[in-house]
């Protein structure tokens, strides 16, 4: 499909301002997507103002108004609303005795599993009532195993990953296909912000039998196939494009590179 022109199919993506959601907020734009891309921080969407097919909406997406707001926009400011891709949200080291590991848990389930019941919420009965849509919960390979230190995240995933299933069986009668896309590691500003170095990033890659990170672009064509008509039959599904690290048991590295 060419660029966005007038007319076109509307999604809506979450955390559009860096990573996974800004690459594929881009890639749905080029392939004729109107897109209303959220994000908590105004500044991190200075890339999308001002291009025509592209409507910006700010705030946080565990609380009801951004998520009736950006449903608004996509109606009012494009006429429809097609697919969503709900990519918002944050991670962090949890240490079980230290004194705000509630808080931090509080908060990370607010925005990685509220975030998802307020998304779905908003826009699947507008979607029904237009014919039907495609949503795309982004999981992670942390929703099916676990890393140390970050049992927070590990269980936010995992309960993200259970809730479009869930959704998936409560929505298809009315013509919404639910599914997730679930990332493995990932060159994602949030990692490089950690200014890696060669040996961590050996380090992470080494478990990965592709024995390479993945890039933005390879995650969101993933999530644009599973928007796309091209998955028409595809509903309640977990996609994982992780290079292959949940394929392995653990017990024994993969083979390295020749």
């Amino acid at each position: 499909m060419a660029a966005w022109v007038e007319g076109g199919p509307v999604a809506v993506v979450t955390g559009a301002g860096t990573g996974i959601g800004q690459a594929t907020a881009r890639m749905l734009h080029s392939r004729g997507h109107a897109v209303v891309a959220v994000d908590i921080a105004p500044q991190a969407l200075a890339w999308a103002e001002g291009i025509p097919g592209f409507a910006c909406v700010f705030g946080d997406v565990s609380q009801e108004a951004v998520n009736i707001a950006m449903v608004e926009s996509a109606v009012t400011t494009f006429g429809r609303l097609d697919a969503v891709v709900l990519n918002a949200g944050i991670a962090s080291r949890s240490d079980w005795e230290a004194d705000d590991a509630l808080e931090v848990f509080d908060r990370i389930m607010a925005v990685n599993v509220r975030g998802v019941v307020q998304g779905i919420r908003a826009t699947a009965p507008t979607m029904a009532a237009g014919g039907g849509g495609s949503i795309v919960v982004i999981g992670s390979t942390s929703g099916i195993r676990a890393d140390p230190n970050r049992w927070a995240y590990d269980a936010s995933k995992a309960a993200a990953i259970n809730l479009a299933r869930a959704a998936a069986l409560d929505w298809a009668s009315r013509g919404v296909r639910v599914n997730v896309a679930a990332p493995g590691p990932t060159m994602t500003p949030i990692l490089q912000g950690g200014r890696i170095t060669p040996e961590h990033l050996a380090e992470l890659t080494r478990p990965i039998p592709l024995q390479r990170m993945a890039e933005p672009d390879e995650q969101a064509e993933v999530i644009c196939f599973l928007v796309s008509p091209a998955a028409s039959f595809v509903t309640g599904a977990v996609y994982m494009c992780d290079g292959g690290i949940t394929a392995n048991v653990g017990i024994f590295p993969p083979r390295a590179k020749d």
